[in-house]
């Protein structure tokens, strides 16, 4: 059964395993939408935002048209705001610091990489992170995203050479399905109320143990 944090007539907001997706798709048992939906007897879930496969973490999904569209507002005017936790490889030289690039999407790969130059398909990518532990070889972050893009965050660490924990895709030296990257808070207005809300996630796991 997938953990469910928050459900009323608008809104449920679940944790999203590792190896789901976020949307629905062809495949209908692990479409964490349609699996939800079944569990619980609705009838349709519109997705408002996304989490990559390999990420767990909150997630928020509309139960009817009008929700949607609100909320899909302010998931476009950035009010909508989202932060993670993450292992990375390597310790940043700040304890604190955001990080600006400008991010190619590969559709055909289904990849993102850091350009030095603006051109067609090249978006600015921001984010903003904060230290809270530190081993030798690996990092505990938290981070706040101010865009969207495509693996921002696990482009961004990577192109630093400091990938995320178990992301082969983006050059972890250990390869994992489920990454160290989770959705640990999600802050938004209630579609119905305008009252902000927020729910939050703490991942556990020697993975996430970085001392």
């Amino acid at each position: 059964m997938i953990e469910i944090l928050f459900e009323d007539a608008d809104i449920l907001v679940c944790i999203k395993p590792a190896g789901y997706l976020s949307e629905n798709s062809g495949e209908s048992d692990r479409a964490l939408p349609l699996v939800i939906a079944k569990e619980r007897g609705i009838d349709v879930l519109f997705a408002v935002h996304r989490l990559d496969r390999e990420v767990s973490g909150v997630m928020v999904y509309a139960k009817n048209r009008t929700a949607a569209s609100r909320l899909s507002v302010q998931v476009a005017d950035r009010s909508f705001e989202k932060e993670y936790l993450a292992v990375i490889e390597g310790v940043p030289a700040d304890d604190e610091a955001t990080l600006t690039d400008l991010l190619f999407k590969d559709s055909r790969k289904n990849k993102s990489f850091v350009v030095d130059r603006k051109r067609a398909g090249v978006k600015e990518a921001s984010l903003s992170y904060k230290v809270l532990a530190r081993g030798e070889e690996r990092s505990l972050v938290r981070v706040k995203l101010h865009t969207g893009r495509t693996h921002q965050i696990r482009v961004q660490f990577s192109s630093r050479k400091m990938p995320v924990l178990g992301d082969g895709r983006y050059g972890s030296s250990v390869r994992s399905f489920e990454i160290a990257l989770a959705s640990c808070s999600i802050k938004f207005r209630h579609p119905r109320t305008n009252k902000v809300v927020e729910f939050t996630y703490t991942p556990t796991g020697d993975t996430w143990d970085v001392q």
